[in-house]
């Protein structure tokens, strides 16, 4: 295999930007075609320009924009992790031999549509039948962040205080850095301050809505970076199809396969930029990297480990949160502010190893990238590999089984900003049936849902609903099953003392 090399870099300023997408992603271009103007192909990360644009074919158009008619070009979508899986495509490519040099490319634009607009084209990467529910991403990852608080026993405010120093660190890192969406760091008082979104995650948990792109060269020639270590892992679409709801399996996959790759262990890396569109995703994907234990992730922000002076700086460049997600672009981004970093083009210590986590839809398509400079010292020390996770799919009931009658919340949020057609406050659960099927199900808003409450379900046009049982509705609903087990009984041994006929 072909040793894959770094040349020029490019990136716009993130944020709202009136042009075309097609402009955009041609001003990140030039920027890295300065060095190696000549490449062999062309490489396009987007989510979904067609939605958010109204423009297709896009790999061609930037093509003929930036007067590389005539080479290969090609568009790679896989959710938010578009950027990530362009740059492995290319790699690839030129680790085989196939090609020399590489322009990969990546970007979205956002703003010009109305928050409604845009959660409804971002939901459209999750699970139908979830949707249906009115389920979006940020709902989603609220109700990862509570189960995570419930498994790891951490009250609410415990939580709230983690969330709240991965939402403050983020912004203070984009505060130095230019090409952010946002360069002010935020006090506690104004992430408190912030609406719920999806309890528990508030608006300063929440990466924006951003215009923007990112370029780099993949080359076969030697430079000062190289990309030592890649990795993609999948996982199931649905939050109901998972066994696991405190972790990213396919994270750990990715992790594995790039750390396996570049001969390393988790402690040989200096600084990452990890995929912060929620903050409880930081935290979790921390622990799934290798870098702390499970359910550790938090203290470790709170105590200052991944700060900027930390000894283990985690998205410095302000991360999603701060530097903005446009979501195509946002994988890519990530390498070229690692490349930077180490090139020593951004302020800060010295860095020899840096590693990127991108994830796509809901932890669903994530690819894990470890960079380092040509001349880092090798690592002698035997490197503990990261176990290589299995990821299995929970049973699904058959849909034509319906739901039964009755269930238990795996975990829950209250949706404040809603997708068109849905009314917020909405209730949302991940309700396990009697049969032991996971179902996203839709209630009334109730401030006193918990993890393991009993709930009655009914199914009304293809939507799951449920109801929390009060202690009274209990105590009738057992009454009643006591009353026809009574008459049962009373049947059999009628039936039992009538004469044949």
């Amino acid at each position: 295999m072909q040793p894959v090399y770094l040349a020029g870099v490019g990136m716009t300023k993130f944020g709202k930007d009136s042009r075309a997408l097609v402009e955009i992603l041609c001003e990140a271009a030039q920027q890295a075609l300065k060095e190696t103007p000549v490449v062999d192909a062309l490489y396009i990360g987007a989510m979904n320009p067609e939605e958010f644009t109204g423009d297709g074919n896009i790999a061609s158009q930037v093509a003929e924009t930036l007067g590389l008619t005539g080479i290969p070009a090609l568009r790679i979508e896989t959710a938010s992790s578009a950027g990530a899986a362009a740059l492995m495509s290319a790699f690839q490519a030129i680790a085989s031999g196939y090609y020399h040099h590489v322009l990969v490319l990546a970007g979205e634009k956002m703003t010009h549509l109305s928050t409604s607009a845009t959660t409804r084209i971002l939901a459209e990467v999750i699970d139908k039948q979830e949707r249906q529910c009115g389920a979006t991403m940020p709902a989603l990852a609220a109700m990862i962040a509570e189960r995570y608080r419930q498994k790891f026993r951490l009250s609410q405010s415990r939580l709230e205080s983690m969330l709240c120093a991965v939402a403050q660190k983020n912004p203070a890192n984009g505060s130095r850095n230019p090409l952010a969406q946002f360069q002010k760091a935020i006090t506690r008082e104004t992430y408190l301050a912030s609406k719920y979104v999806a309890t528990p995650l508030r608006l300063y948990d929440c990466a924006p809505i951003t215009d923007g792109a990112a370029a780099l060269i993949l080359t076969d020639q030697p430079t000062d970076v190289r990309l030592s270590g890649i990795g993609q892992g999948t996982g199931p679409l649905s939050l109901r199809g998972r066994d696991v709801f405190t972790s990213f399996p396919a994270t750990r996959v990715a992790a594995a396969r790039a750390f396996h790759m570049a001969g390393i262990a988790p402690r040989h890396i200096d600084f990452a930029e990890i995929h912060d569109a929620f903050t409880p995703f930081e935290i979790i994907t921390t622990e799934d990297l290798g870098f702390f234990l499970a359910g550790k992730g938090g203290e470790a922000v709170l105590d200052g480990k991944t700060a900027f002076d930390g000894p283990l700086p985690i998205n410095p460049s302000g991360g999603l949160k701060a530097r903005g997600h446009p979501v195509g672009a946002s994988g890519l981004a990530q390498v070229v502010e690692v490349t930077k970093r180490l090139r020593g083009e951004s302020n800060g210590r010295h860095f020899m190893r840096g590693l990127t986590q991108s994830i796509g839809g809901l932890g669903t398509n994530n690819f894990v990238t470890i960079l380092a400079r040509t001349d880092a010292p090798a690592v002698h020390d035997s490197a503990t590999p990261l176990p290589l996770p299995v990821i299995t799919t929970a049973k699904k009931q058959p849909t034509q089984a319906g739901v039964s009658d009755e269930g238990v919340i795996e975990t829950f949020t209250i949706l404040h900003v809603t997708p068109d057609g849905f009314l917020p406050p909405l209730a949302l659960a991940l309700v396990r049936d009697q049969r032991g099927a996971l179902l996203m199900a839709q209630g009334e808003e109730d401030s006193q849902l918990k993890i393991g409450q009993e709930v009655y379900l009914r199914q009304i046009d293809g939507v799951c609903l449920f109801t929390v049982k009060s202690q009274i509705q209990k105590v009738q609903h057992a009454f009643r099953n006591l009353l026809r087990r009574w008459e049962a009984r009373a049947f059999l041994k009628s039936s039992r003392g009538r004469a044949p006929s």
